[in-house]
């Protein structure tokens, strides 16, 4: 579905340029879940305005649909679905409207549109609010309507920039669960995100991008199991007022786990027994104000790579 090869992407003028995408490898199957984990700033939003083939390439090589967006743009947005990270829907419009102007912009016949936005609106959960002005809906309505637009063509690609950012829980996991069950049809999903958990829950397999580049990629079990320890022991101390004090306290638990990270609220020590390192700290006569045991995610497999959180 996706091939790319040392592929680039540069902004500004000669002399001042600013590489943000800096030779990436990228393969994409069709029917799999794939996704784009890293912060802001990483490269990720980049990558998928190329993969849209809405950006031209500034180096390397892109085929979508095994097709050149440099080439082929057209028939490659034909088929795609693009979900961006900004809600663009139109506020003069109400909910179905949305959704029955945008499905005749591909030039899908009238009552072919209707019926469309008509499965939409129940597999979104909407039909109730068809009437409705966009402005009237909730965060997790408007996410769900933009998802059933970028749907309208019945495209082989979904792109979904940052899908669930801004959203309540409940309302990320309502959004979850359709993409899974958009999934379970046959249509090749990728995603960017700065969310482990929603990485982890969606993605069959994923790429870690850190400055524009790619620094790990594997299924979430893979990249966990390759990078980190089965578990995390966290250890409070409040915020120190000096980063050594809190590096005075590694150095007194160093030797419990594989390796320990020191954050400005607290260690991480990375083992194989989290219960173990905790009583063991007590043991010591160190004092944390709160600890927790619990398993190893994709946010640890970034730290370790990185050297920095994902929200940084």
């Amino acid at each position: 579905m996706i091939r790319a090869r040392g592929l680039r992407k540069t902004f500004g003028s000669p002399g001042k340029e600013f590489e943000a995408v800096k030779g990436i490898d990228v393969e994409v199957a069709p029917g799999e879940a794939f996704g784009f984990l890293g912060p802001n700033g990483a490269g990720k939003s980049s990558t998928m305005r190329m993969i849209a083939a809405v950006s031209p390439i500034s180096g390397g090589e892109l085929t979508i649909l095994g097709m050149d967006p440099a080439v082929d743009g057209p028939a490659i947005r034909g088929r795609l679905g693009v979900c961006p990270q900004e809600d663009t829907l139109d506020n003069e419009l109400n909910v179905r409207d949305n959704l029955y102007i945008y499905g005749r912009y591909f030039g899908i016949p009238k009552g072919e549109v209707h019926e469309r936005v008509d499965e939409l609106l129940d597999f979104v959960q909407l039909r109730e609010k068809q009437k409705s002005k966009v402005e009237d809906l909730s965060g997790g309505m408007k996410r769900r309507l933009t998802i059933a637009r970028s749907l309208i063509n019945r495209p082989d690609l979904l792109l979904l920039d940052e899908p669930t950012t801004g959203l309540d829980p409940q309302a990320r996991h309502v959004l979850w669960d359709k993409l899974f069950r958009l999934k379970q049809t046959g249509v090749t999903l990728v995603i960017t995100t700065h969310y482990m958990d929603e990485a982890e829950q969606l993605c069959d397999r994923l790429v870690v991008m850190d400055k524009g580049l790619i620094v790990a990629e594997g299924s979430p079990l893979e990249l966990i199991r390759r990078h980190s320890t089965r578990e995390v022991a966290e250890l409070r101390f409040g915020v120190a007022a000096e980063d050594e004090d809190h590096h005075r306290l590694a150095e007194k638990v160093a030797d419990l786990g594989e390796r320990v990270e020191v954050l400005p609220d607290r260690l991480l020590v990375y083992t194989h027994n989290g219960e173990e390192v905790l009583a063991k700290v007590h043991e010591r006569g160190l004092e944390p104000i709160a600890t927790l045991v619990r398993r190893s995610t994709l946010e640890d497999v970034f730290l370790r790579l990185t050297g920095r959180t994902l929200v940084d």
